[in-house]
């Protein structure tokens, strides 16, 4: 189990003692945080604490990761030790942050780490009230990671597998993004050449909330056709949702496909091929 209900939410608060992690991005992130969130969850800064950033998107994308021994040293200022039961929730549906840091930790080898369903809205909407009370922090050592444990591949890995029959690169991003209609963040539009488009929405019901297990097995069953998970790429636009669509993957019980991190952020800034429409 990866992604938990708001009623498994209300059990874990208590039966579990868990560390409860708020996780956000954007320049407003710690101010929207200071609004509300739920009682004792620490604040995670997608674009500071979940990202190294480089002043060059080109090399790694707008949202890199950081060292792993920087993210070990955060951890343990999070108080999250290897034996720590976790829960992460964003104000994105769990479709952003929540996920990047659901990524991190499990790649860290942690186990026990649980994205809420529909986020900040579906806690609330559960009769969880927000708070503004600051939590309280109890650090511990630094969190041991060896490397990442999760598939990394780069721009050259995913040139070659879009290539290959027996694999595939997913690109998470939404439709039109991926067509080339527009592009409202990078500075080209379009989408790697022989990527198939499943946008990460496509996890979600009407509601913002992920769909069941048995649904997305079945949603990615269909759309791997019998290809190994473990040579499937996923990107999105600088690796943060495509995060949502590994989380996804696995809830499915679907386990093995790699992350691009640099995603379209830096393929589109690299001079590599660029396909438009349904190419």
């Amino acid at each position: 189990m990866n992604i938990i209900t708001t009623d498994q939410l209300k059990t874990i608060l208590v039966n579990e003692d868990p560390i409860v992690i708020d996780a956000r991005g954007g320049i407003d992130a710690l101010e929207r945080y200071n609004q509300a969130h739920l009682e004792n969850a620490q604040f995670v800064d997608l674009e500071t604490d979940l990202s190294e950033k480089a002043e060059d998107p080109s090399q790694g994308g707008r949202h890199p990761l950081p060292r792993t021994e920087d993210f070990g040293r955060f951890l343990g200022v999070l108080g999250i030790s290897p034996s720590s039961t976790v829960v992460v929730y964003d104000d994105k549906k769990g479709a952003n942050a929540a996920a990047r840091f659901w990524w991190m930790l499990k790649s860290a080898g942690h186990e026990k780490v649980y994205v809420v369903s529909g986020g900040l809205d579906a806690i609330v909407e559960a009769g969880i009230q927000p708070t503004q009370k600051a939590a309280s922090l109890h650090a511990l050592e630094e969190y041991p990671i060896t490397g990442w444990q999760l598939p990394l591949v780069d721009a050259d890995d995913v040139a070659l597998a879009a290539a290959d029959p027996d694999s595939m690169v997913i690109d998470v991003r939404e439709h039109y993004r991926y067509l080339g209609e527009s592009e409202p963040i990078d500075l080209l539009a379009g989408h790697i050449p022989g990527a198939v488009n499943i946008p990460y929405t496509s996890n979600l019901d009407g509601q913002g909330e992920f769909i069941s297990p048995a649904d997305l097995a079945a949603k990615y069953k269909e759309a791997l056709a019998n290809k190994d998970p473990r040579k499937v790429i996923v990107h999105c636009g600088s690796g943060v949702t495509a995060c949502h669509t590994l989380l996804a993957l696995a809830e499915a019980g679907m386990h093995g496909a790699s992350l691009y991190v640099g995603s379209w952020s830096e393929w589109s800034r690299n001079e590599r091929p660029i396909a438009t429409g349904e190419e």
